[in-house]
């Protein structure tokens, strides 16, 4: 009797970025600080500025994120990320500098140094996670939580007339003249977090070129914090987050345009 041979060759499909540390996150199941880690370093690898990005890193649950990325990297006091990288930026103009920022960090106590490094148009790059609440610190209301969002320091719910409107800083950014490119970006499935890429990858690329300051949201889960399964955190996402803060380049200078059109159609 004959002897079939099943002959199989194995392809290679995907390995992790040489810009991630082999190092176990911290992060909680279903969390997707993890996937926006990968893209971040996907982006470094392929435009090959991995020895000479230096990533500043925020207080919040990415206070560890020196720990993942295989690059220069250092620790800013809360909220002062962009201040950091201002001065890091300023004194090695060579440097790819980033900071790696939460809702919390970013859109509260950092949100004066954000808002300066934008009017200055410090040519440095920011990829901002917003998961609309605090995520390290047990679950409170965030600037960004929604109305009518319960969390631990508003258990009946975000009320509009004791503390205003969540805010959008993708468009609050874009309006500043400093700021060359401001963009939204989901990581709820898998299409947006293809998209999600490509803007991060344009935002490098401005500050490659010397434009001026540019800046990546990103909408994320917190199912820890929401009381909620990992699908149930990426469907609320979905359907909550995204009708208030919506999709899309809110700023896209003209040396760029170009780049993002390209994008849209691949």
């Amino acid at each position: 009797m004959a002897t079939l041979v099943d002959e199989r060759s194995e392809k290679l499909v995907y390995q992790r970025p040489e810009a991630l540390t082999g190092s176990l996150t911290h992060y909680c199941p279903g969390c997707t600080h993890g996937i926006a880690h990968r893209l971040v370093a996907e982006v470094i690898d392929e435009l090959d500025i991995r020895q000479r990005s230096i990533l500043v890193a925020s207080v919040g649950c990415s206070v560890f994120s020196y720990r993942y990325f295989a690059v220069d990297s250092c620790e800013a006091a809360h909220g002062r990320a962009a201040a950091m990288a201002t001065g890091i930026k300023r004194v090695n103009p060579e440097n790819i500098v980033f900071t790696y920022q939460g809702d919390g960090d970013l859109a509260s106590i950092g949100i004066a140094e954000t808002i300066h490094a934008a009017a200055r148009g410090e040519k440095i790059t920011i990829v901002f996670l917003n998961n609309a609440i605090y995520g390290m610190t047990g679950g409170q209301m965030a600037p960004t939580t929604l109305i009518g969002q319960k969390t631990r320091s508003s258990p009946f719910g975000r009320d509009l007339g004791q503390t205003g409107y969540p805010i959008r800083m993708a468009e609050m950014l874009a309006g500043i003249d400093g700021t060359v490119y401001s963009a939204r970006r989901s990581l709820h499935d898998a299409r947006h977090i293809i998209q999600a890429k490509k803007a991060i990858k344009t935002a490098f690329e401005a500050q490659m070129m010397g434009l001026g300051f540019s800046i990546v949201e990103l909408l994320s889960t917190c199912p820890t914090n929401w009381h909620m399964t990992p699908i149930e955190s990426c469907d609320w996402v979905r359907d909550n987050m995204i009708p208030y803060f919506p999709l899309g380049d809110y700023k896209v200078a003209q040396e760029l345009a170009g780049r993002t059109q390209r994008g849209k159609h691949r």
